[in-house]
Order: structure tokens, then C-alpha cells, then sequence
């Protein structure tokens, strides 16, 4: 089974150099099947001690570099199953981090190849790698603790085109990446990260924002997404949104939804409703108070701040 795992992984290796990436996927996902069979009842190979190893050594891996990493002067700010955080507390420019970053892959392998044949006699298949420097980054911290919240974090990345260095922000685990968050939501979060991160004016974008929503002018952004994962008499205990507006289409159309189908709808002063057949006002306040707030209060609080008061302050100085 080593050999197989051995094999795989050079597969692999040229896949990613020749820059076929779904190959390098599919290759990814077989390798990591391997813990899952071994750890099912149906393989012949069934053990739930290497499943437990395999945990274990997962976990000692990362703890120890993490060490290591510390011991040579960094700070290590956030760490999950497969990966460390690490915050250059000086100055540096893009190609001085890029190098930092190989450097330490580069010697934090050797390292490990060293250990693991000084404690186990073991030659090491493990390969760490180097993968993106965040130039702004921002992870909120877990409630009453100053450690990072597991995989949400939002950052700006840079990457060459064409000879020239272009930014791009990236999200994980926060609200733009949620199938169950409107356009609206996506798009404002994505204009307000990137504001406060470039030190950009964001309040009048706020403000801006709200004005619109008022005005009618982004309620093409506000449909909810959502698929029923239930028959509708199924729900009885609860009735999400989008329960609600599917019982509502087949009151007013008589069209009838299932398990699977997916339901497109509005918030209204009167509740949820598909939007295929809305009748009532647009509940502005909800996507204020929903959408929008939430969004600007997760970034805001780090800069002393804060979307009440901006919206409130703004609202007295209209005539």
C-alpha cells in the first residue's frame, strides 16, 4: 500500500508540472481515500488503528512544525489539518515574502527528513510546501479567545499577468462564499474588505449602499437561493424561508415543490415569497439588518467602528 501511495503521489507531481489540474484533483482524492477505506468495516484491509495514526501523525506533524517555525523566529497565528499562518511582523515587499516563504518550506523539509530518520529510521515522503502570501489579511478571532476561527479568513493575494502584478481578495468560510447569502451580500462584502484593506474611504460606500437598497435600485441582488432537502409535509417542527416560500408559490400558483428542488425568493413586509409570483413590498430593513450589518460589523469592529453608527450618523444629515 506504501508503494501504491508512492506511485500515486509522483502521478500526481507531474500532473501539477504539466499544469493539468483536474488529474491532480482526482489523483488528490484517491490518495486521500485511502484513510476513509481503511478506516470502513467493508475493506479487507480494515484497522482502526492506522485510521487513529493517521490522525495522530497528522496532528504531531503540524504541532511540530509549527515549532519548528517558532524556534526560528516567526509567529505562527493560525493552524488546521493541513496548513500554518505565519505573520512577517516586519516590513517586507511581495518578492522578499514569496522568498521568505520557500525558504522556510525548503528548510522546514530538510528538517523533517533529518528527524525522521534520526527517530524512526524512516525516510521521509513528506512535502511542504510554499503556497500563498497574503499582503492584507484578516481573521476573526474565536469569541472569547485570541485564536483564529477555524478556515474563515479573508486576505488580498497578488499574482502576475501578463508583466504585471494584480491583486485578488479571496474569502474562506465567510459570507461571500455561502450559497445561502444573496448577491447583495457578496458584492458589498467584497467592495467593503476592499476598501478598509487598500486604508480606503469605506463610510460613504456604506452609506451609498444603504441609499440604494432604499431606493429600489439593487433589488435584483436580493434573491435568496435555497433547495428544499425535505418533501414540504415533511416540515412540521420548523419552517425555514424557504419552506415558507415554497408554500407559498403552491398557495398562489399551485405549483408544487420537492425534496431537490430549488427556490428562488424574496423577503417581503409579509414574509417570504418566490419571487416568480411575489405580490408584496420588499422588506428593505430585513436586508439592512440581515445582509448588510452583519457584513460590515465583522470588519469594522477591528478598526474601532461600526455600521450602526455610521448609517445613523449619515441619516441625521439628511434634510
Amino acid at each position: 500500500m506504501p508503494e501504491i501511495i508512492a506511485q500515486l503521489w509522483q502521478a500526481r507531481e507531474q500532473a501539477k508540472a504539466d499544469g493539468n489540474q483536474p488529474l491532480s484533483q482526482a489523483l488528490k482524492i484517491m490518495m486521500n481515500s485511502f484513510y476513509g477505506v481503511l478506516g470502513s468495516t467493508g475493506c479487507r484491509f480494515f484497522d482502526p488503528r492506522v485510521c487513529s495514526s493517521i490522525t495522530l501523525r497528522g496532528h504531531q506533524i503540524i504541532q511540530r512544525s509549527r515549532d519548528w517555525i517558532v524556534q526560528q523566529g516567526y509567529q505562527v497565528i493560525y493552524g488546521d489539518t493541513d496548513s500554518l499562518f505565519i505573520w512577517l511582523e516586519n516590513e517586507v515587499d511581495h518578492p522578499q515574502a514569496v522568498a521568505i516563504g520557500h525558504s522556510l518550506a525548503a528548510e522546514l523539509n530538510r528538517w523533517w527528513q533529518s528527524t525522521l530518520r534520526d527517530e524512526m529510521s524512516l525516510t521521509s515522503r513528506l512535502e511542504v510546501e510554499f503556497e500563498t502570501y497574503y499582503s492584507d489579511f484578516l481573521m476573526p478571532t474565536i469569541r472569547g479567545s485570541s485564536e483564529g476561527s477555524k478556515k474563515r479568513y479573508a486576505g488580498v493575494i497578488q499574482s502576475e499577468r501578463q508583466g504585471q502584478m494584480v491583486e485578488a481578495l479571496v474569502f474562506k468560510g465567510l459570507e461571500t462564499v455561502r450559497a445561502d447569502w444573496t448577491d447583495l451580500a457578496k458584492a458589498f462584502q467584497q467592495g467593503l474588505y476592499r476598501r478598509v484593506f487598500k486604508r480606503e474611504s469605506y463610510r460613504d460606500y456604506i452609506t451609498d449602499r444603504v441609499n440604494d437598497l432604499l431606493q429600489g435600485r439593487l433589488d435584483g441582488q436580493l434573491v435568496y437561493r435555497k433547495q428544499l432537502r425535505r418533501e414540504l409535509h415533511e416540515y412540521q417542527k420548523t419552517s425555514p424561508p424557504h419552506v415558507k416560500a415554497a408554500r407559498y408559490l403552491r398557495a398562489v400558483s399551485g405549483k408544487t415543490l420537492g425534496r431537490g428542488d430549488g427556490i428562488d425568493y424574496i423577503v417581503t413586509v409579509n414574509g417570504p415569497e418566490a419571487i416568480e409570483c411575489q405580490r408584496s413590498r420588499i422588506d428593505y430593513q430585513h436586508y439592512i439588518d440581515k445582509q448588510l450589518k452583519p457584513i460590515a460589523d465583522s470588519i469594522l469592529v477591528f478598526i474601532d467602528d461600526g455600521f450602526e453608527r455610521i448609517v445613523d450618523q449619515q441619516m441625521r444629515l439628511l434634510p
